[in-house]
């Protein structure tokens, strides 16, 4: 089977488009598939249908119903190939809703063949604002590949005594809110022995400049830039508490997903997409406000016990749900019915 991987940004990226392409990749070259990628961030102006026709695909999986499935749909419907959509976040979650980008989010949905939600949360918001769309929704949860590159944290910054360590990991842009934890984790700094690392690249520069300056002047906040998804693992492993603050996710997070499998305590906004993966008490804590935060991030950082048992339970979750082999068993049994047709 021949499948083009199209997404608006790839490897080395670590955003979530990147990440779940590569897992889904290497997913498919592991059971002998013919897969390749086409990152549209990377493609020359006009090598995009001479890139589809050398690959001669069968079947054309588009990832973003905006900023992926529009560059390939004239494509896929002139030869009569299959188009998938996976429904990545901001296309449903914003995008949808967006007045000048709804048309071309909602002829994406329309054009495919088959359309993959992580989450019934994505599937049913698509399906009110799209009727007709919502017999070809299929739900298929994400997983979880990380690398074991080394990543040299304590050398980076070396550990206080007592301190815990709190890492938010994400891109730099409005969505991720990620200016949000600085406020009431500040107030808990001047409490408790704690550091906030933050990790991702700067996609919108306006919201890079205010984090740098919200930073300035503080001592126990550390943004480390961009690290590469491989050293992600080594990364966790250094962390006690990661937090999701992010306004919107595409029914699942890859950050919250691969923190959880290293057993980490999570602590992540009151969202569909969070809602989807914690089950609050158990193995993560939710907030719906800053007060809500303040108080959970509190009990993480004073009871050590707390964060082991969510952490575990946030593993065994991780392990028993979402395997790595159920999420590439879905994607191929949807290919191999679309070809059948």
């Amino acid at each position: 089977m021949r499948v083009a991987l199209v997404t608006p940004i790839g490897f080395p990226s670590v955003r979530g488009n990147a990440v779940t392409v590569g897992r889904l990749f290497r997913g498919l070259r592991s059971r002998g598939e013919q897969a390749d990628i086409l990152d549209l961030s990377r493609l020359a102006a006009g090598r995009l249908e001479a890139s589809l026709a050398g690959l001669a695909p069968e079947i054309v999986h588009a990832f973003h119903a905006f900023r992926g499935a529009p560059a390939v749909r004239p494509w896929a419907r002139d030869r009569g190939i299959p188009l998938i959509v996976s429904l990545t976040g901001t296309d449903a979650n914003i995008d949808l809703f967006h007045p000048e980008r709804r048309a071309e989010t909602v002829a994406s949905i329309r054009a495919a063949r088959a359309l993959i939600a992580f989450h019934e949360s994505i599937r049913a918001k698509v399906a009110r604002e799209v009727p007709e769309a919502a017999g070809r929704i299929e739900i298929i949860p994400q997983s979880v590949t990380l690398g074991e590159e080394p990543y040299d944290l304590p050398g980076l910054v070396p550990r206080n005594a007592g301190e815990v360590r709190i890492l938010l990991a994400a891109g730099i842009r409005e969505v991720k809110n990620v200016l949000f934890p600085l406020a009431p984790l500040g107030r808990l700094a001047a409490r408790h022995p704690l550091r906030l690392l933050i990790a991702g690249p700067v996609i919108e520069e306006d919201e890079g400049a205010r984090l740098v300056e919200a930073l300035k002047g503080g001592d126990w906040a550390t943004y480390l830039g961009e690290v590469p998804h491989a050293q992600m693992a080594a990364l966790l492993d250094e962390i006690d508490v990661v937090v999701n603050s992010s306004l919107s996710e595409g029914g699942m997070a890859n950050s919250v997903l691969e923190a959880m499998s290293r057993g980490k305590a999570v602590l992540a906004s009151d969202i569909e997409g969070n809602r989807s993966v914690i089950e609050p008490e158990v193995d993560g804590l939710l907030f719906a406000d800053a007060a809500a935060f303040e108080r959970q991030a509190e009990r993480l950082v004073r009871d050590a016990g707390l964060r082991a048992r969510l952490g575990a339970a946030a593993r065994d979750k991780i392990a028993r749900l979402y395997p790595p082999e159920r999420e590439i068993d879905a994607h191929l049994a949807l290919y191999r019915r679309l070809l059948a047709v």
